[in-house]
């Protein structure tokens, strides 16, 4: 089995990020026989115009992988565009993928609504994102449930591409969504993105982290009237740091009375205690420059091996060899 993921890097990665991706993929580091994960460069390319900023935020995003715990000796991470196969893949893949499949994808209508351009390149990211998944031959995709209609395009579009060239050419993947991390929401109560500009940095100051705590939306219930936990945008976030025990007994806390002051002091106190470890080792390790290049380019050979296998197989089935 191989498990695939990828993460875009276009801002600070977020709690979101970390629920929903980050930590679902670490896990499977060991139960899968191979885990792949690439920074999703030419993705960002549609929201991010500076390239020092995007190489910047490239090198943040490999460090904040290690720092929250990816070892390259046991999967593989590297840069989308450090693998040319990628684009290649995508252009066959566009030729065969119908206008409506991709007009129906919900993404390219809640970006462009949020005022990102409305470029072809927000357009075809559901076809990238195919070849992106594609290309490695992945059995499994973790998803949030946002994610979760562009996994089910690359499907059709690598059965429709075995349709037209030849069964098994392309290995068709299977989304899988935890349904306690599938929507992490942000501090407005949306889901958390960075397009939305409603996230909680990983490994902002603390000043960052207790403000955007402190400003999560909340109803207008006195300070000591009992609250529904299950309809508090502070609750549903703090429980994904705690077993089911510890968020039932929080969620007491919340229908006895407990102000939204004090739940949200509570939450940036776990959040802190949470990923204390994790900064001081991004402190670390933001040091060897070096090294992060060193895990790129070597996780870049291995990737590239996988993909341009796979590309021989599809550039035969379509006449290109």
């Amino acid at each position: 089995m191989r498990v695939l993921s990828g993460i875009q890097p276009s801002g600070q990665l977020h709690l979101g990020n970390y629920f929903g991706s980050i930590k679902p993929n670490l896990e499977y580091v060991g139960k899968a026989d191979e885990s792949f994960f690439f920074i999703a460069d030419l993705h960002a390319l549609t929201s991010v115009r500076d390239p020092k900023e995007l190489r910047q935020m490239r090198f943040e995003t490999v460090l904040d992988y290690l720092a929250c715990g990816f070892d390259p000796k046991k999967a593989t991470i590297y840069a989308q565009s450090m693998i040319p196969e990628h684009t290649e893949l995508m252009w066959i893949l566009s030729c065969i993928a119908p206008m409506g499949l991709l007009e129906r994808a919900v993404s390219y209508k809640e970006k462009v609504e949020k005022g990102i351009d409305a470029t072809v390149g927000l357009f075809n990211y559901p076809v990238l994102m195919a070849a992106d998944i594609l290309l490695y031959d992945a059995n499994i995709v973790p998803v949030g449930r946002d994610q979760k209609q562009h996994v089910e395009i690359a499907r059709d579009l690598a059965q429709k591409f075995n349709h037209f060239y030849g069964g098994g050419t392309l290995v068709v993947p299977e989304p899988e969504v935890r349904p306690e991390v599938a929507v992490v929401p942000g501090t407005d109560g949306q889901k958390m993105s960075k397009s939305y500009g409603n996230i909680i940095p990983l490994f902002g100051s603390e000043q960052e982290i207790k403000k955007a705590i402190m400003g999560i939306v909340t109803d207008s219930l006195t300070a000591n009237a009992p609250k529904n936990p299950d309809k508090c945008t502070v609750y549903q976030i703090h429980k994904l740091f705690l077993s089911e025990k510890e968020s039932n007994k929080l969620a007491d806390l919340y229908r006895e009375g407990m102000a939204y002051g004090e739940a949200k002091k509570k939450l940036f106190e776990t959040s802190m205690d949470v990923f204390e470890p994790m900064r001081k080792k991004r402190a670390e390790l933001e040091k060897k420059k070096d090294y992060i290049l060193k895990v790129l380019q070597e996780g870049a050979a291995k990737a590239c091996s996988v993909a341009e296998s796979t590309m021989e197989r599809v550039r035969k089935a379509v006449g290109l060899r």
